[in-house]
């Protein structure tokens, strides 16, 4: 839902921020973003309707505001507003504000090798953090799994109602969503294997200052497999030739904190997979968004590309 300026303002209204003097527009998604100069800089999420619950946003805001505090990593932290409430809720709609914290979106152009060994390390600190931390009472997120990604009625969609997914297409991946299910059904949901994770450290969720990487928007936070974070970290870039550079880099990052076996290693193939038929929804259930819109006319035909390496079992190998 579209707000105008002046709306807007009088939502802003609900923190103690002073007179706002810029308010634009940067983001949309799955959420609508705006940066917003007032006393400070901050960051103004507006939730899109219907996708997370009151209490999935607090419970959201609660483990980013440990993760924090336990100098785990550095991210940006949600202001309560005038009534002690992080999350604002007005005429239906959810507004939480952010600090705002510098840095520079990393190109998918730029050698990103050294950015995923540090990327790795993230991961791994978040997860351990995640097995010891005591979550409050009430925690609700959403779970990452086969049936909310592949089933009858997905988070984000059917894979199979995405753009361009013709029948030829549909059988391909098909056989892929086949070999991904009974992997990710052998490898099982031990509480070492899956449990509270980012799930969306893509590049455009990170920041670089300096020698610092910083992990922002915690919004699809949830129940996942571990290392279905390193799926989502190449989210858009699969079909890149240095993806089995960023592979080894995440690892070594990773491993320097986490050990992982061998069957650890074989199933990142099929979670980069599952990731990638999950983004094929995402795509064909959020093109009123510049980026679905642009992804759309080649997305498909990729993702077929990437299926026909994974059957044939050369994909990361």
């Amino acid at each position: 839902m579209e707000l105008s300026h002046e709306e807007l303002r009088n939502i802003l209204s609900l923190w103690d921020i002073g007179t706002v003097q810029e308010l634009r527009l940067i983001n949309i998604s799955e959420n609508r973003t705006y940066l917003v100069d007032a006393s400070e800089k901050f960051i103004l999420r507006q939730h899109r309707n219907g996708y997370h619950t009151k209490i999935e946003i607090e419970s959201e805001l609660s483990w980013a505001q440990s993760l924090f505090d336990d100098h785990i990593i550095t991210t940006p932290i949600a202001r309560a507003g005038k009534n002690g409430e992080l999350v604002q809720e007005v005429a239906g709609t959810h507004f939480a504000l952010f600090d705002f914290i510098e840095g520079e979106t990393p190109s998918e152009n730029d050698n990103l090798v050294p950015k995923f060994k540090n990327l790795g390390g993230i991961a791994a600190r978040t997860h351990l953090h995640s097995l010891s931390w005591r979550r409050p009472r009430g925690f609700i997120r959403k779970s990452w799994d086969l049936d909310t990604i592949l089933g009858q009625d997905p988070f984000w969609g059917r894979w199979q109602d995405g753009p361009n997914v013709t029948p030829e297409v549909a059988e391909v991946l098909d056989q892929a969503e086949k070999q991904v299910r009974s992997a990710l059904t052998n490898y099982g949901k031990d509480k070492e294997r899956f449990g509270l994770i980012h799930a969306d450290m893509r590049l455009a969720n990170l920041l670089v200052q300096d020698d610092d990487l910083r992990l922002i928007d915690f919004d699809d936070c949830g129940f996942g497999w571990f290392l279905f974070d390193f799926a989502a970290a190449v989210s858009f870039i699969e079909t890149d030739p240095q993806l089995p550079d960023l592979l080894n880099a995440w690892l070594a990052g990773f491993e320097e904190l986490r050990a992982l076996d061998d069957q650890d290693r074989a199933i990142i193939p099929s979670l980069v997979i599952l990731r990638r038929l999950q983004l094929l929804a995402w795509i064909g259930s959020h093109m009123e968004a510049t980026e679905p819109t642009a992804l759309a006319p080649f997305f498909a035909r990729e993702t077929v590309g990437l299926a026909e390496e994974f059957l044939a079992g050369r994909f990361l190998s």
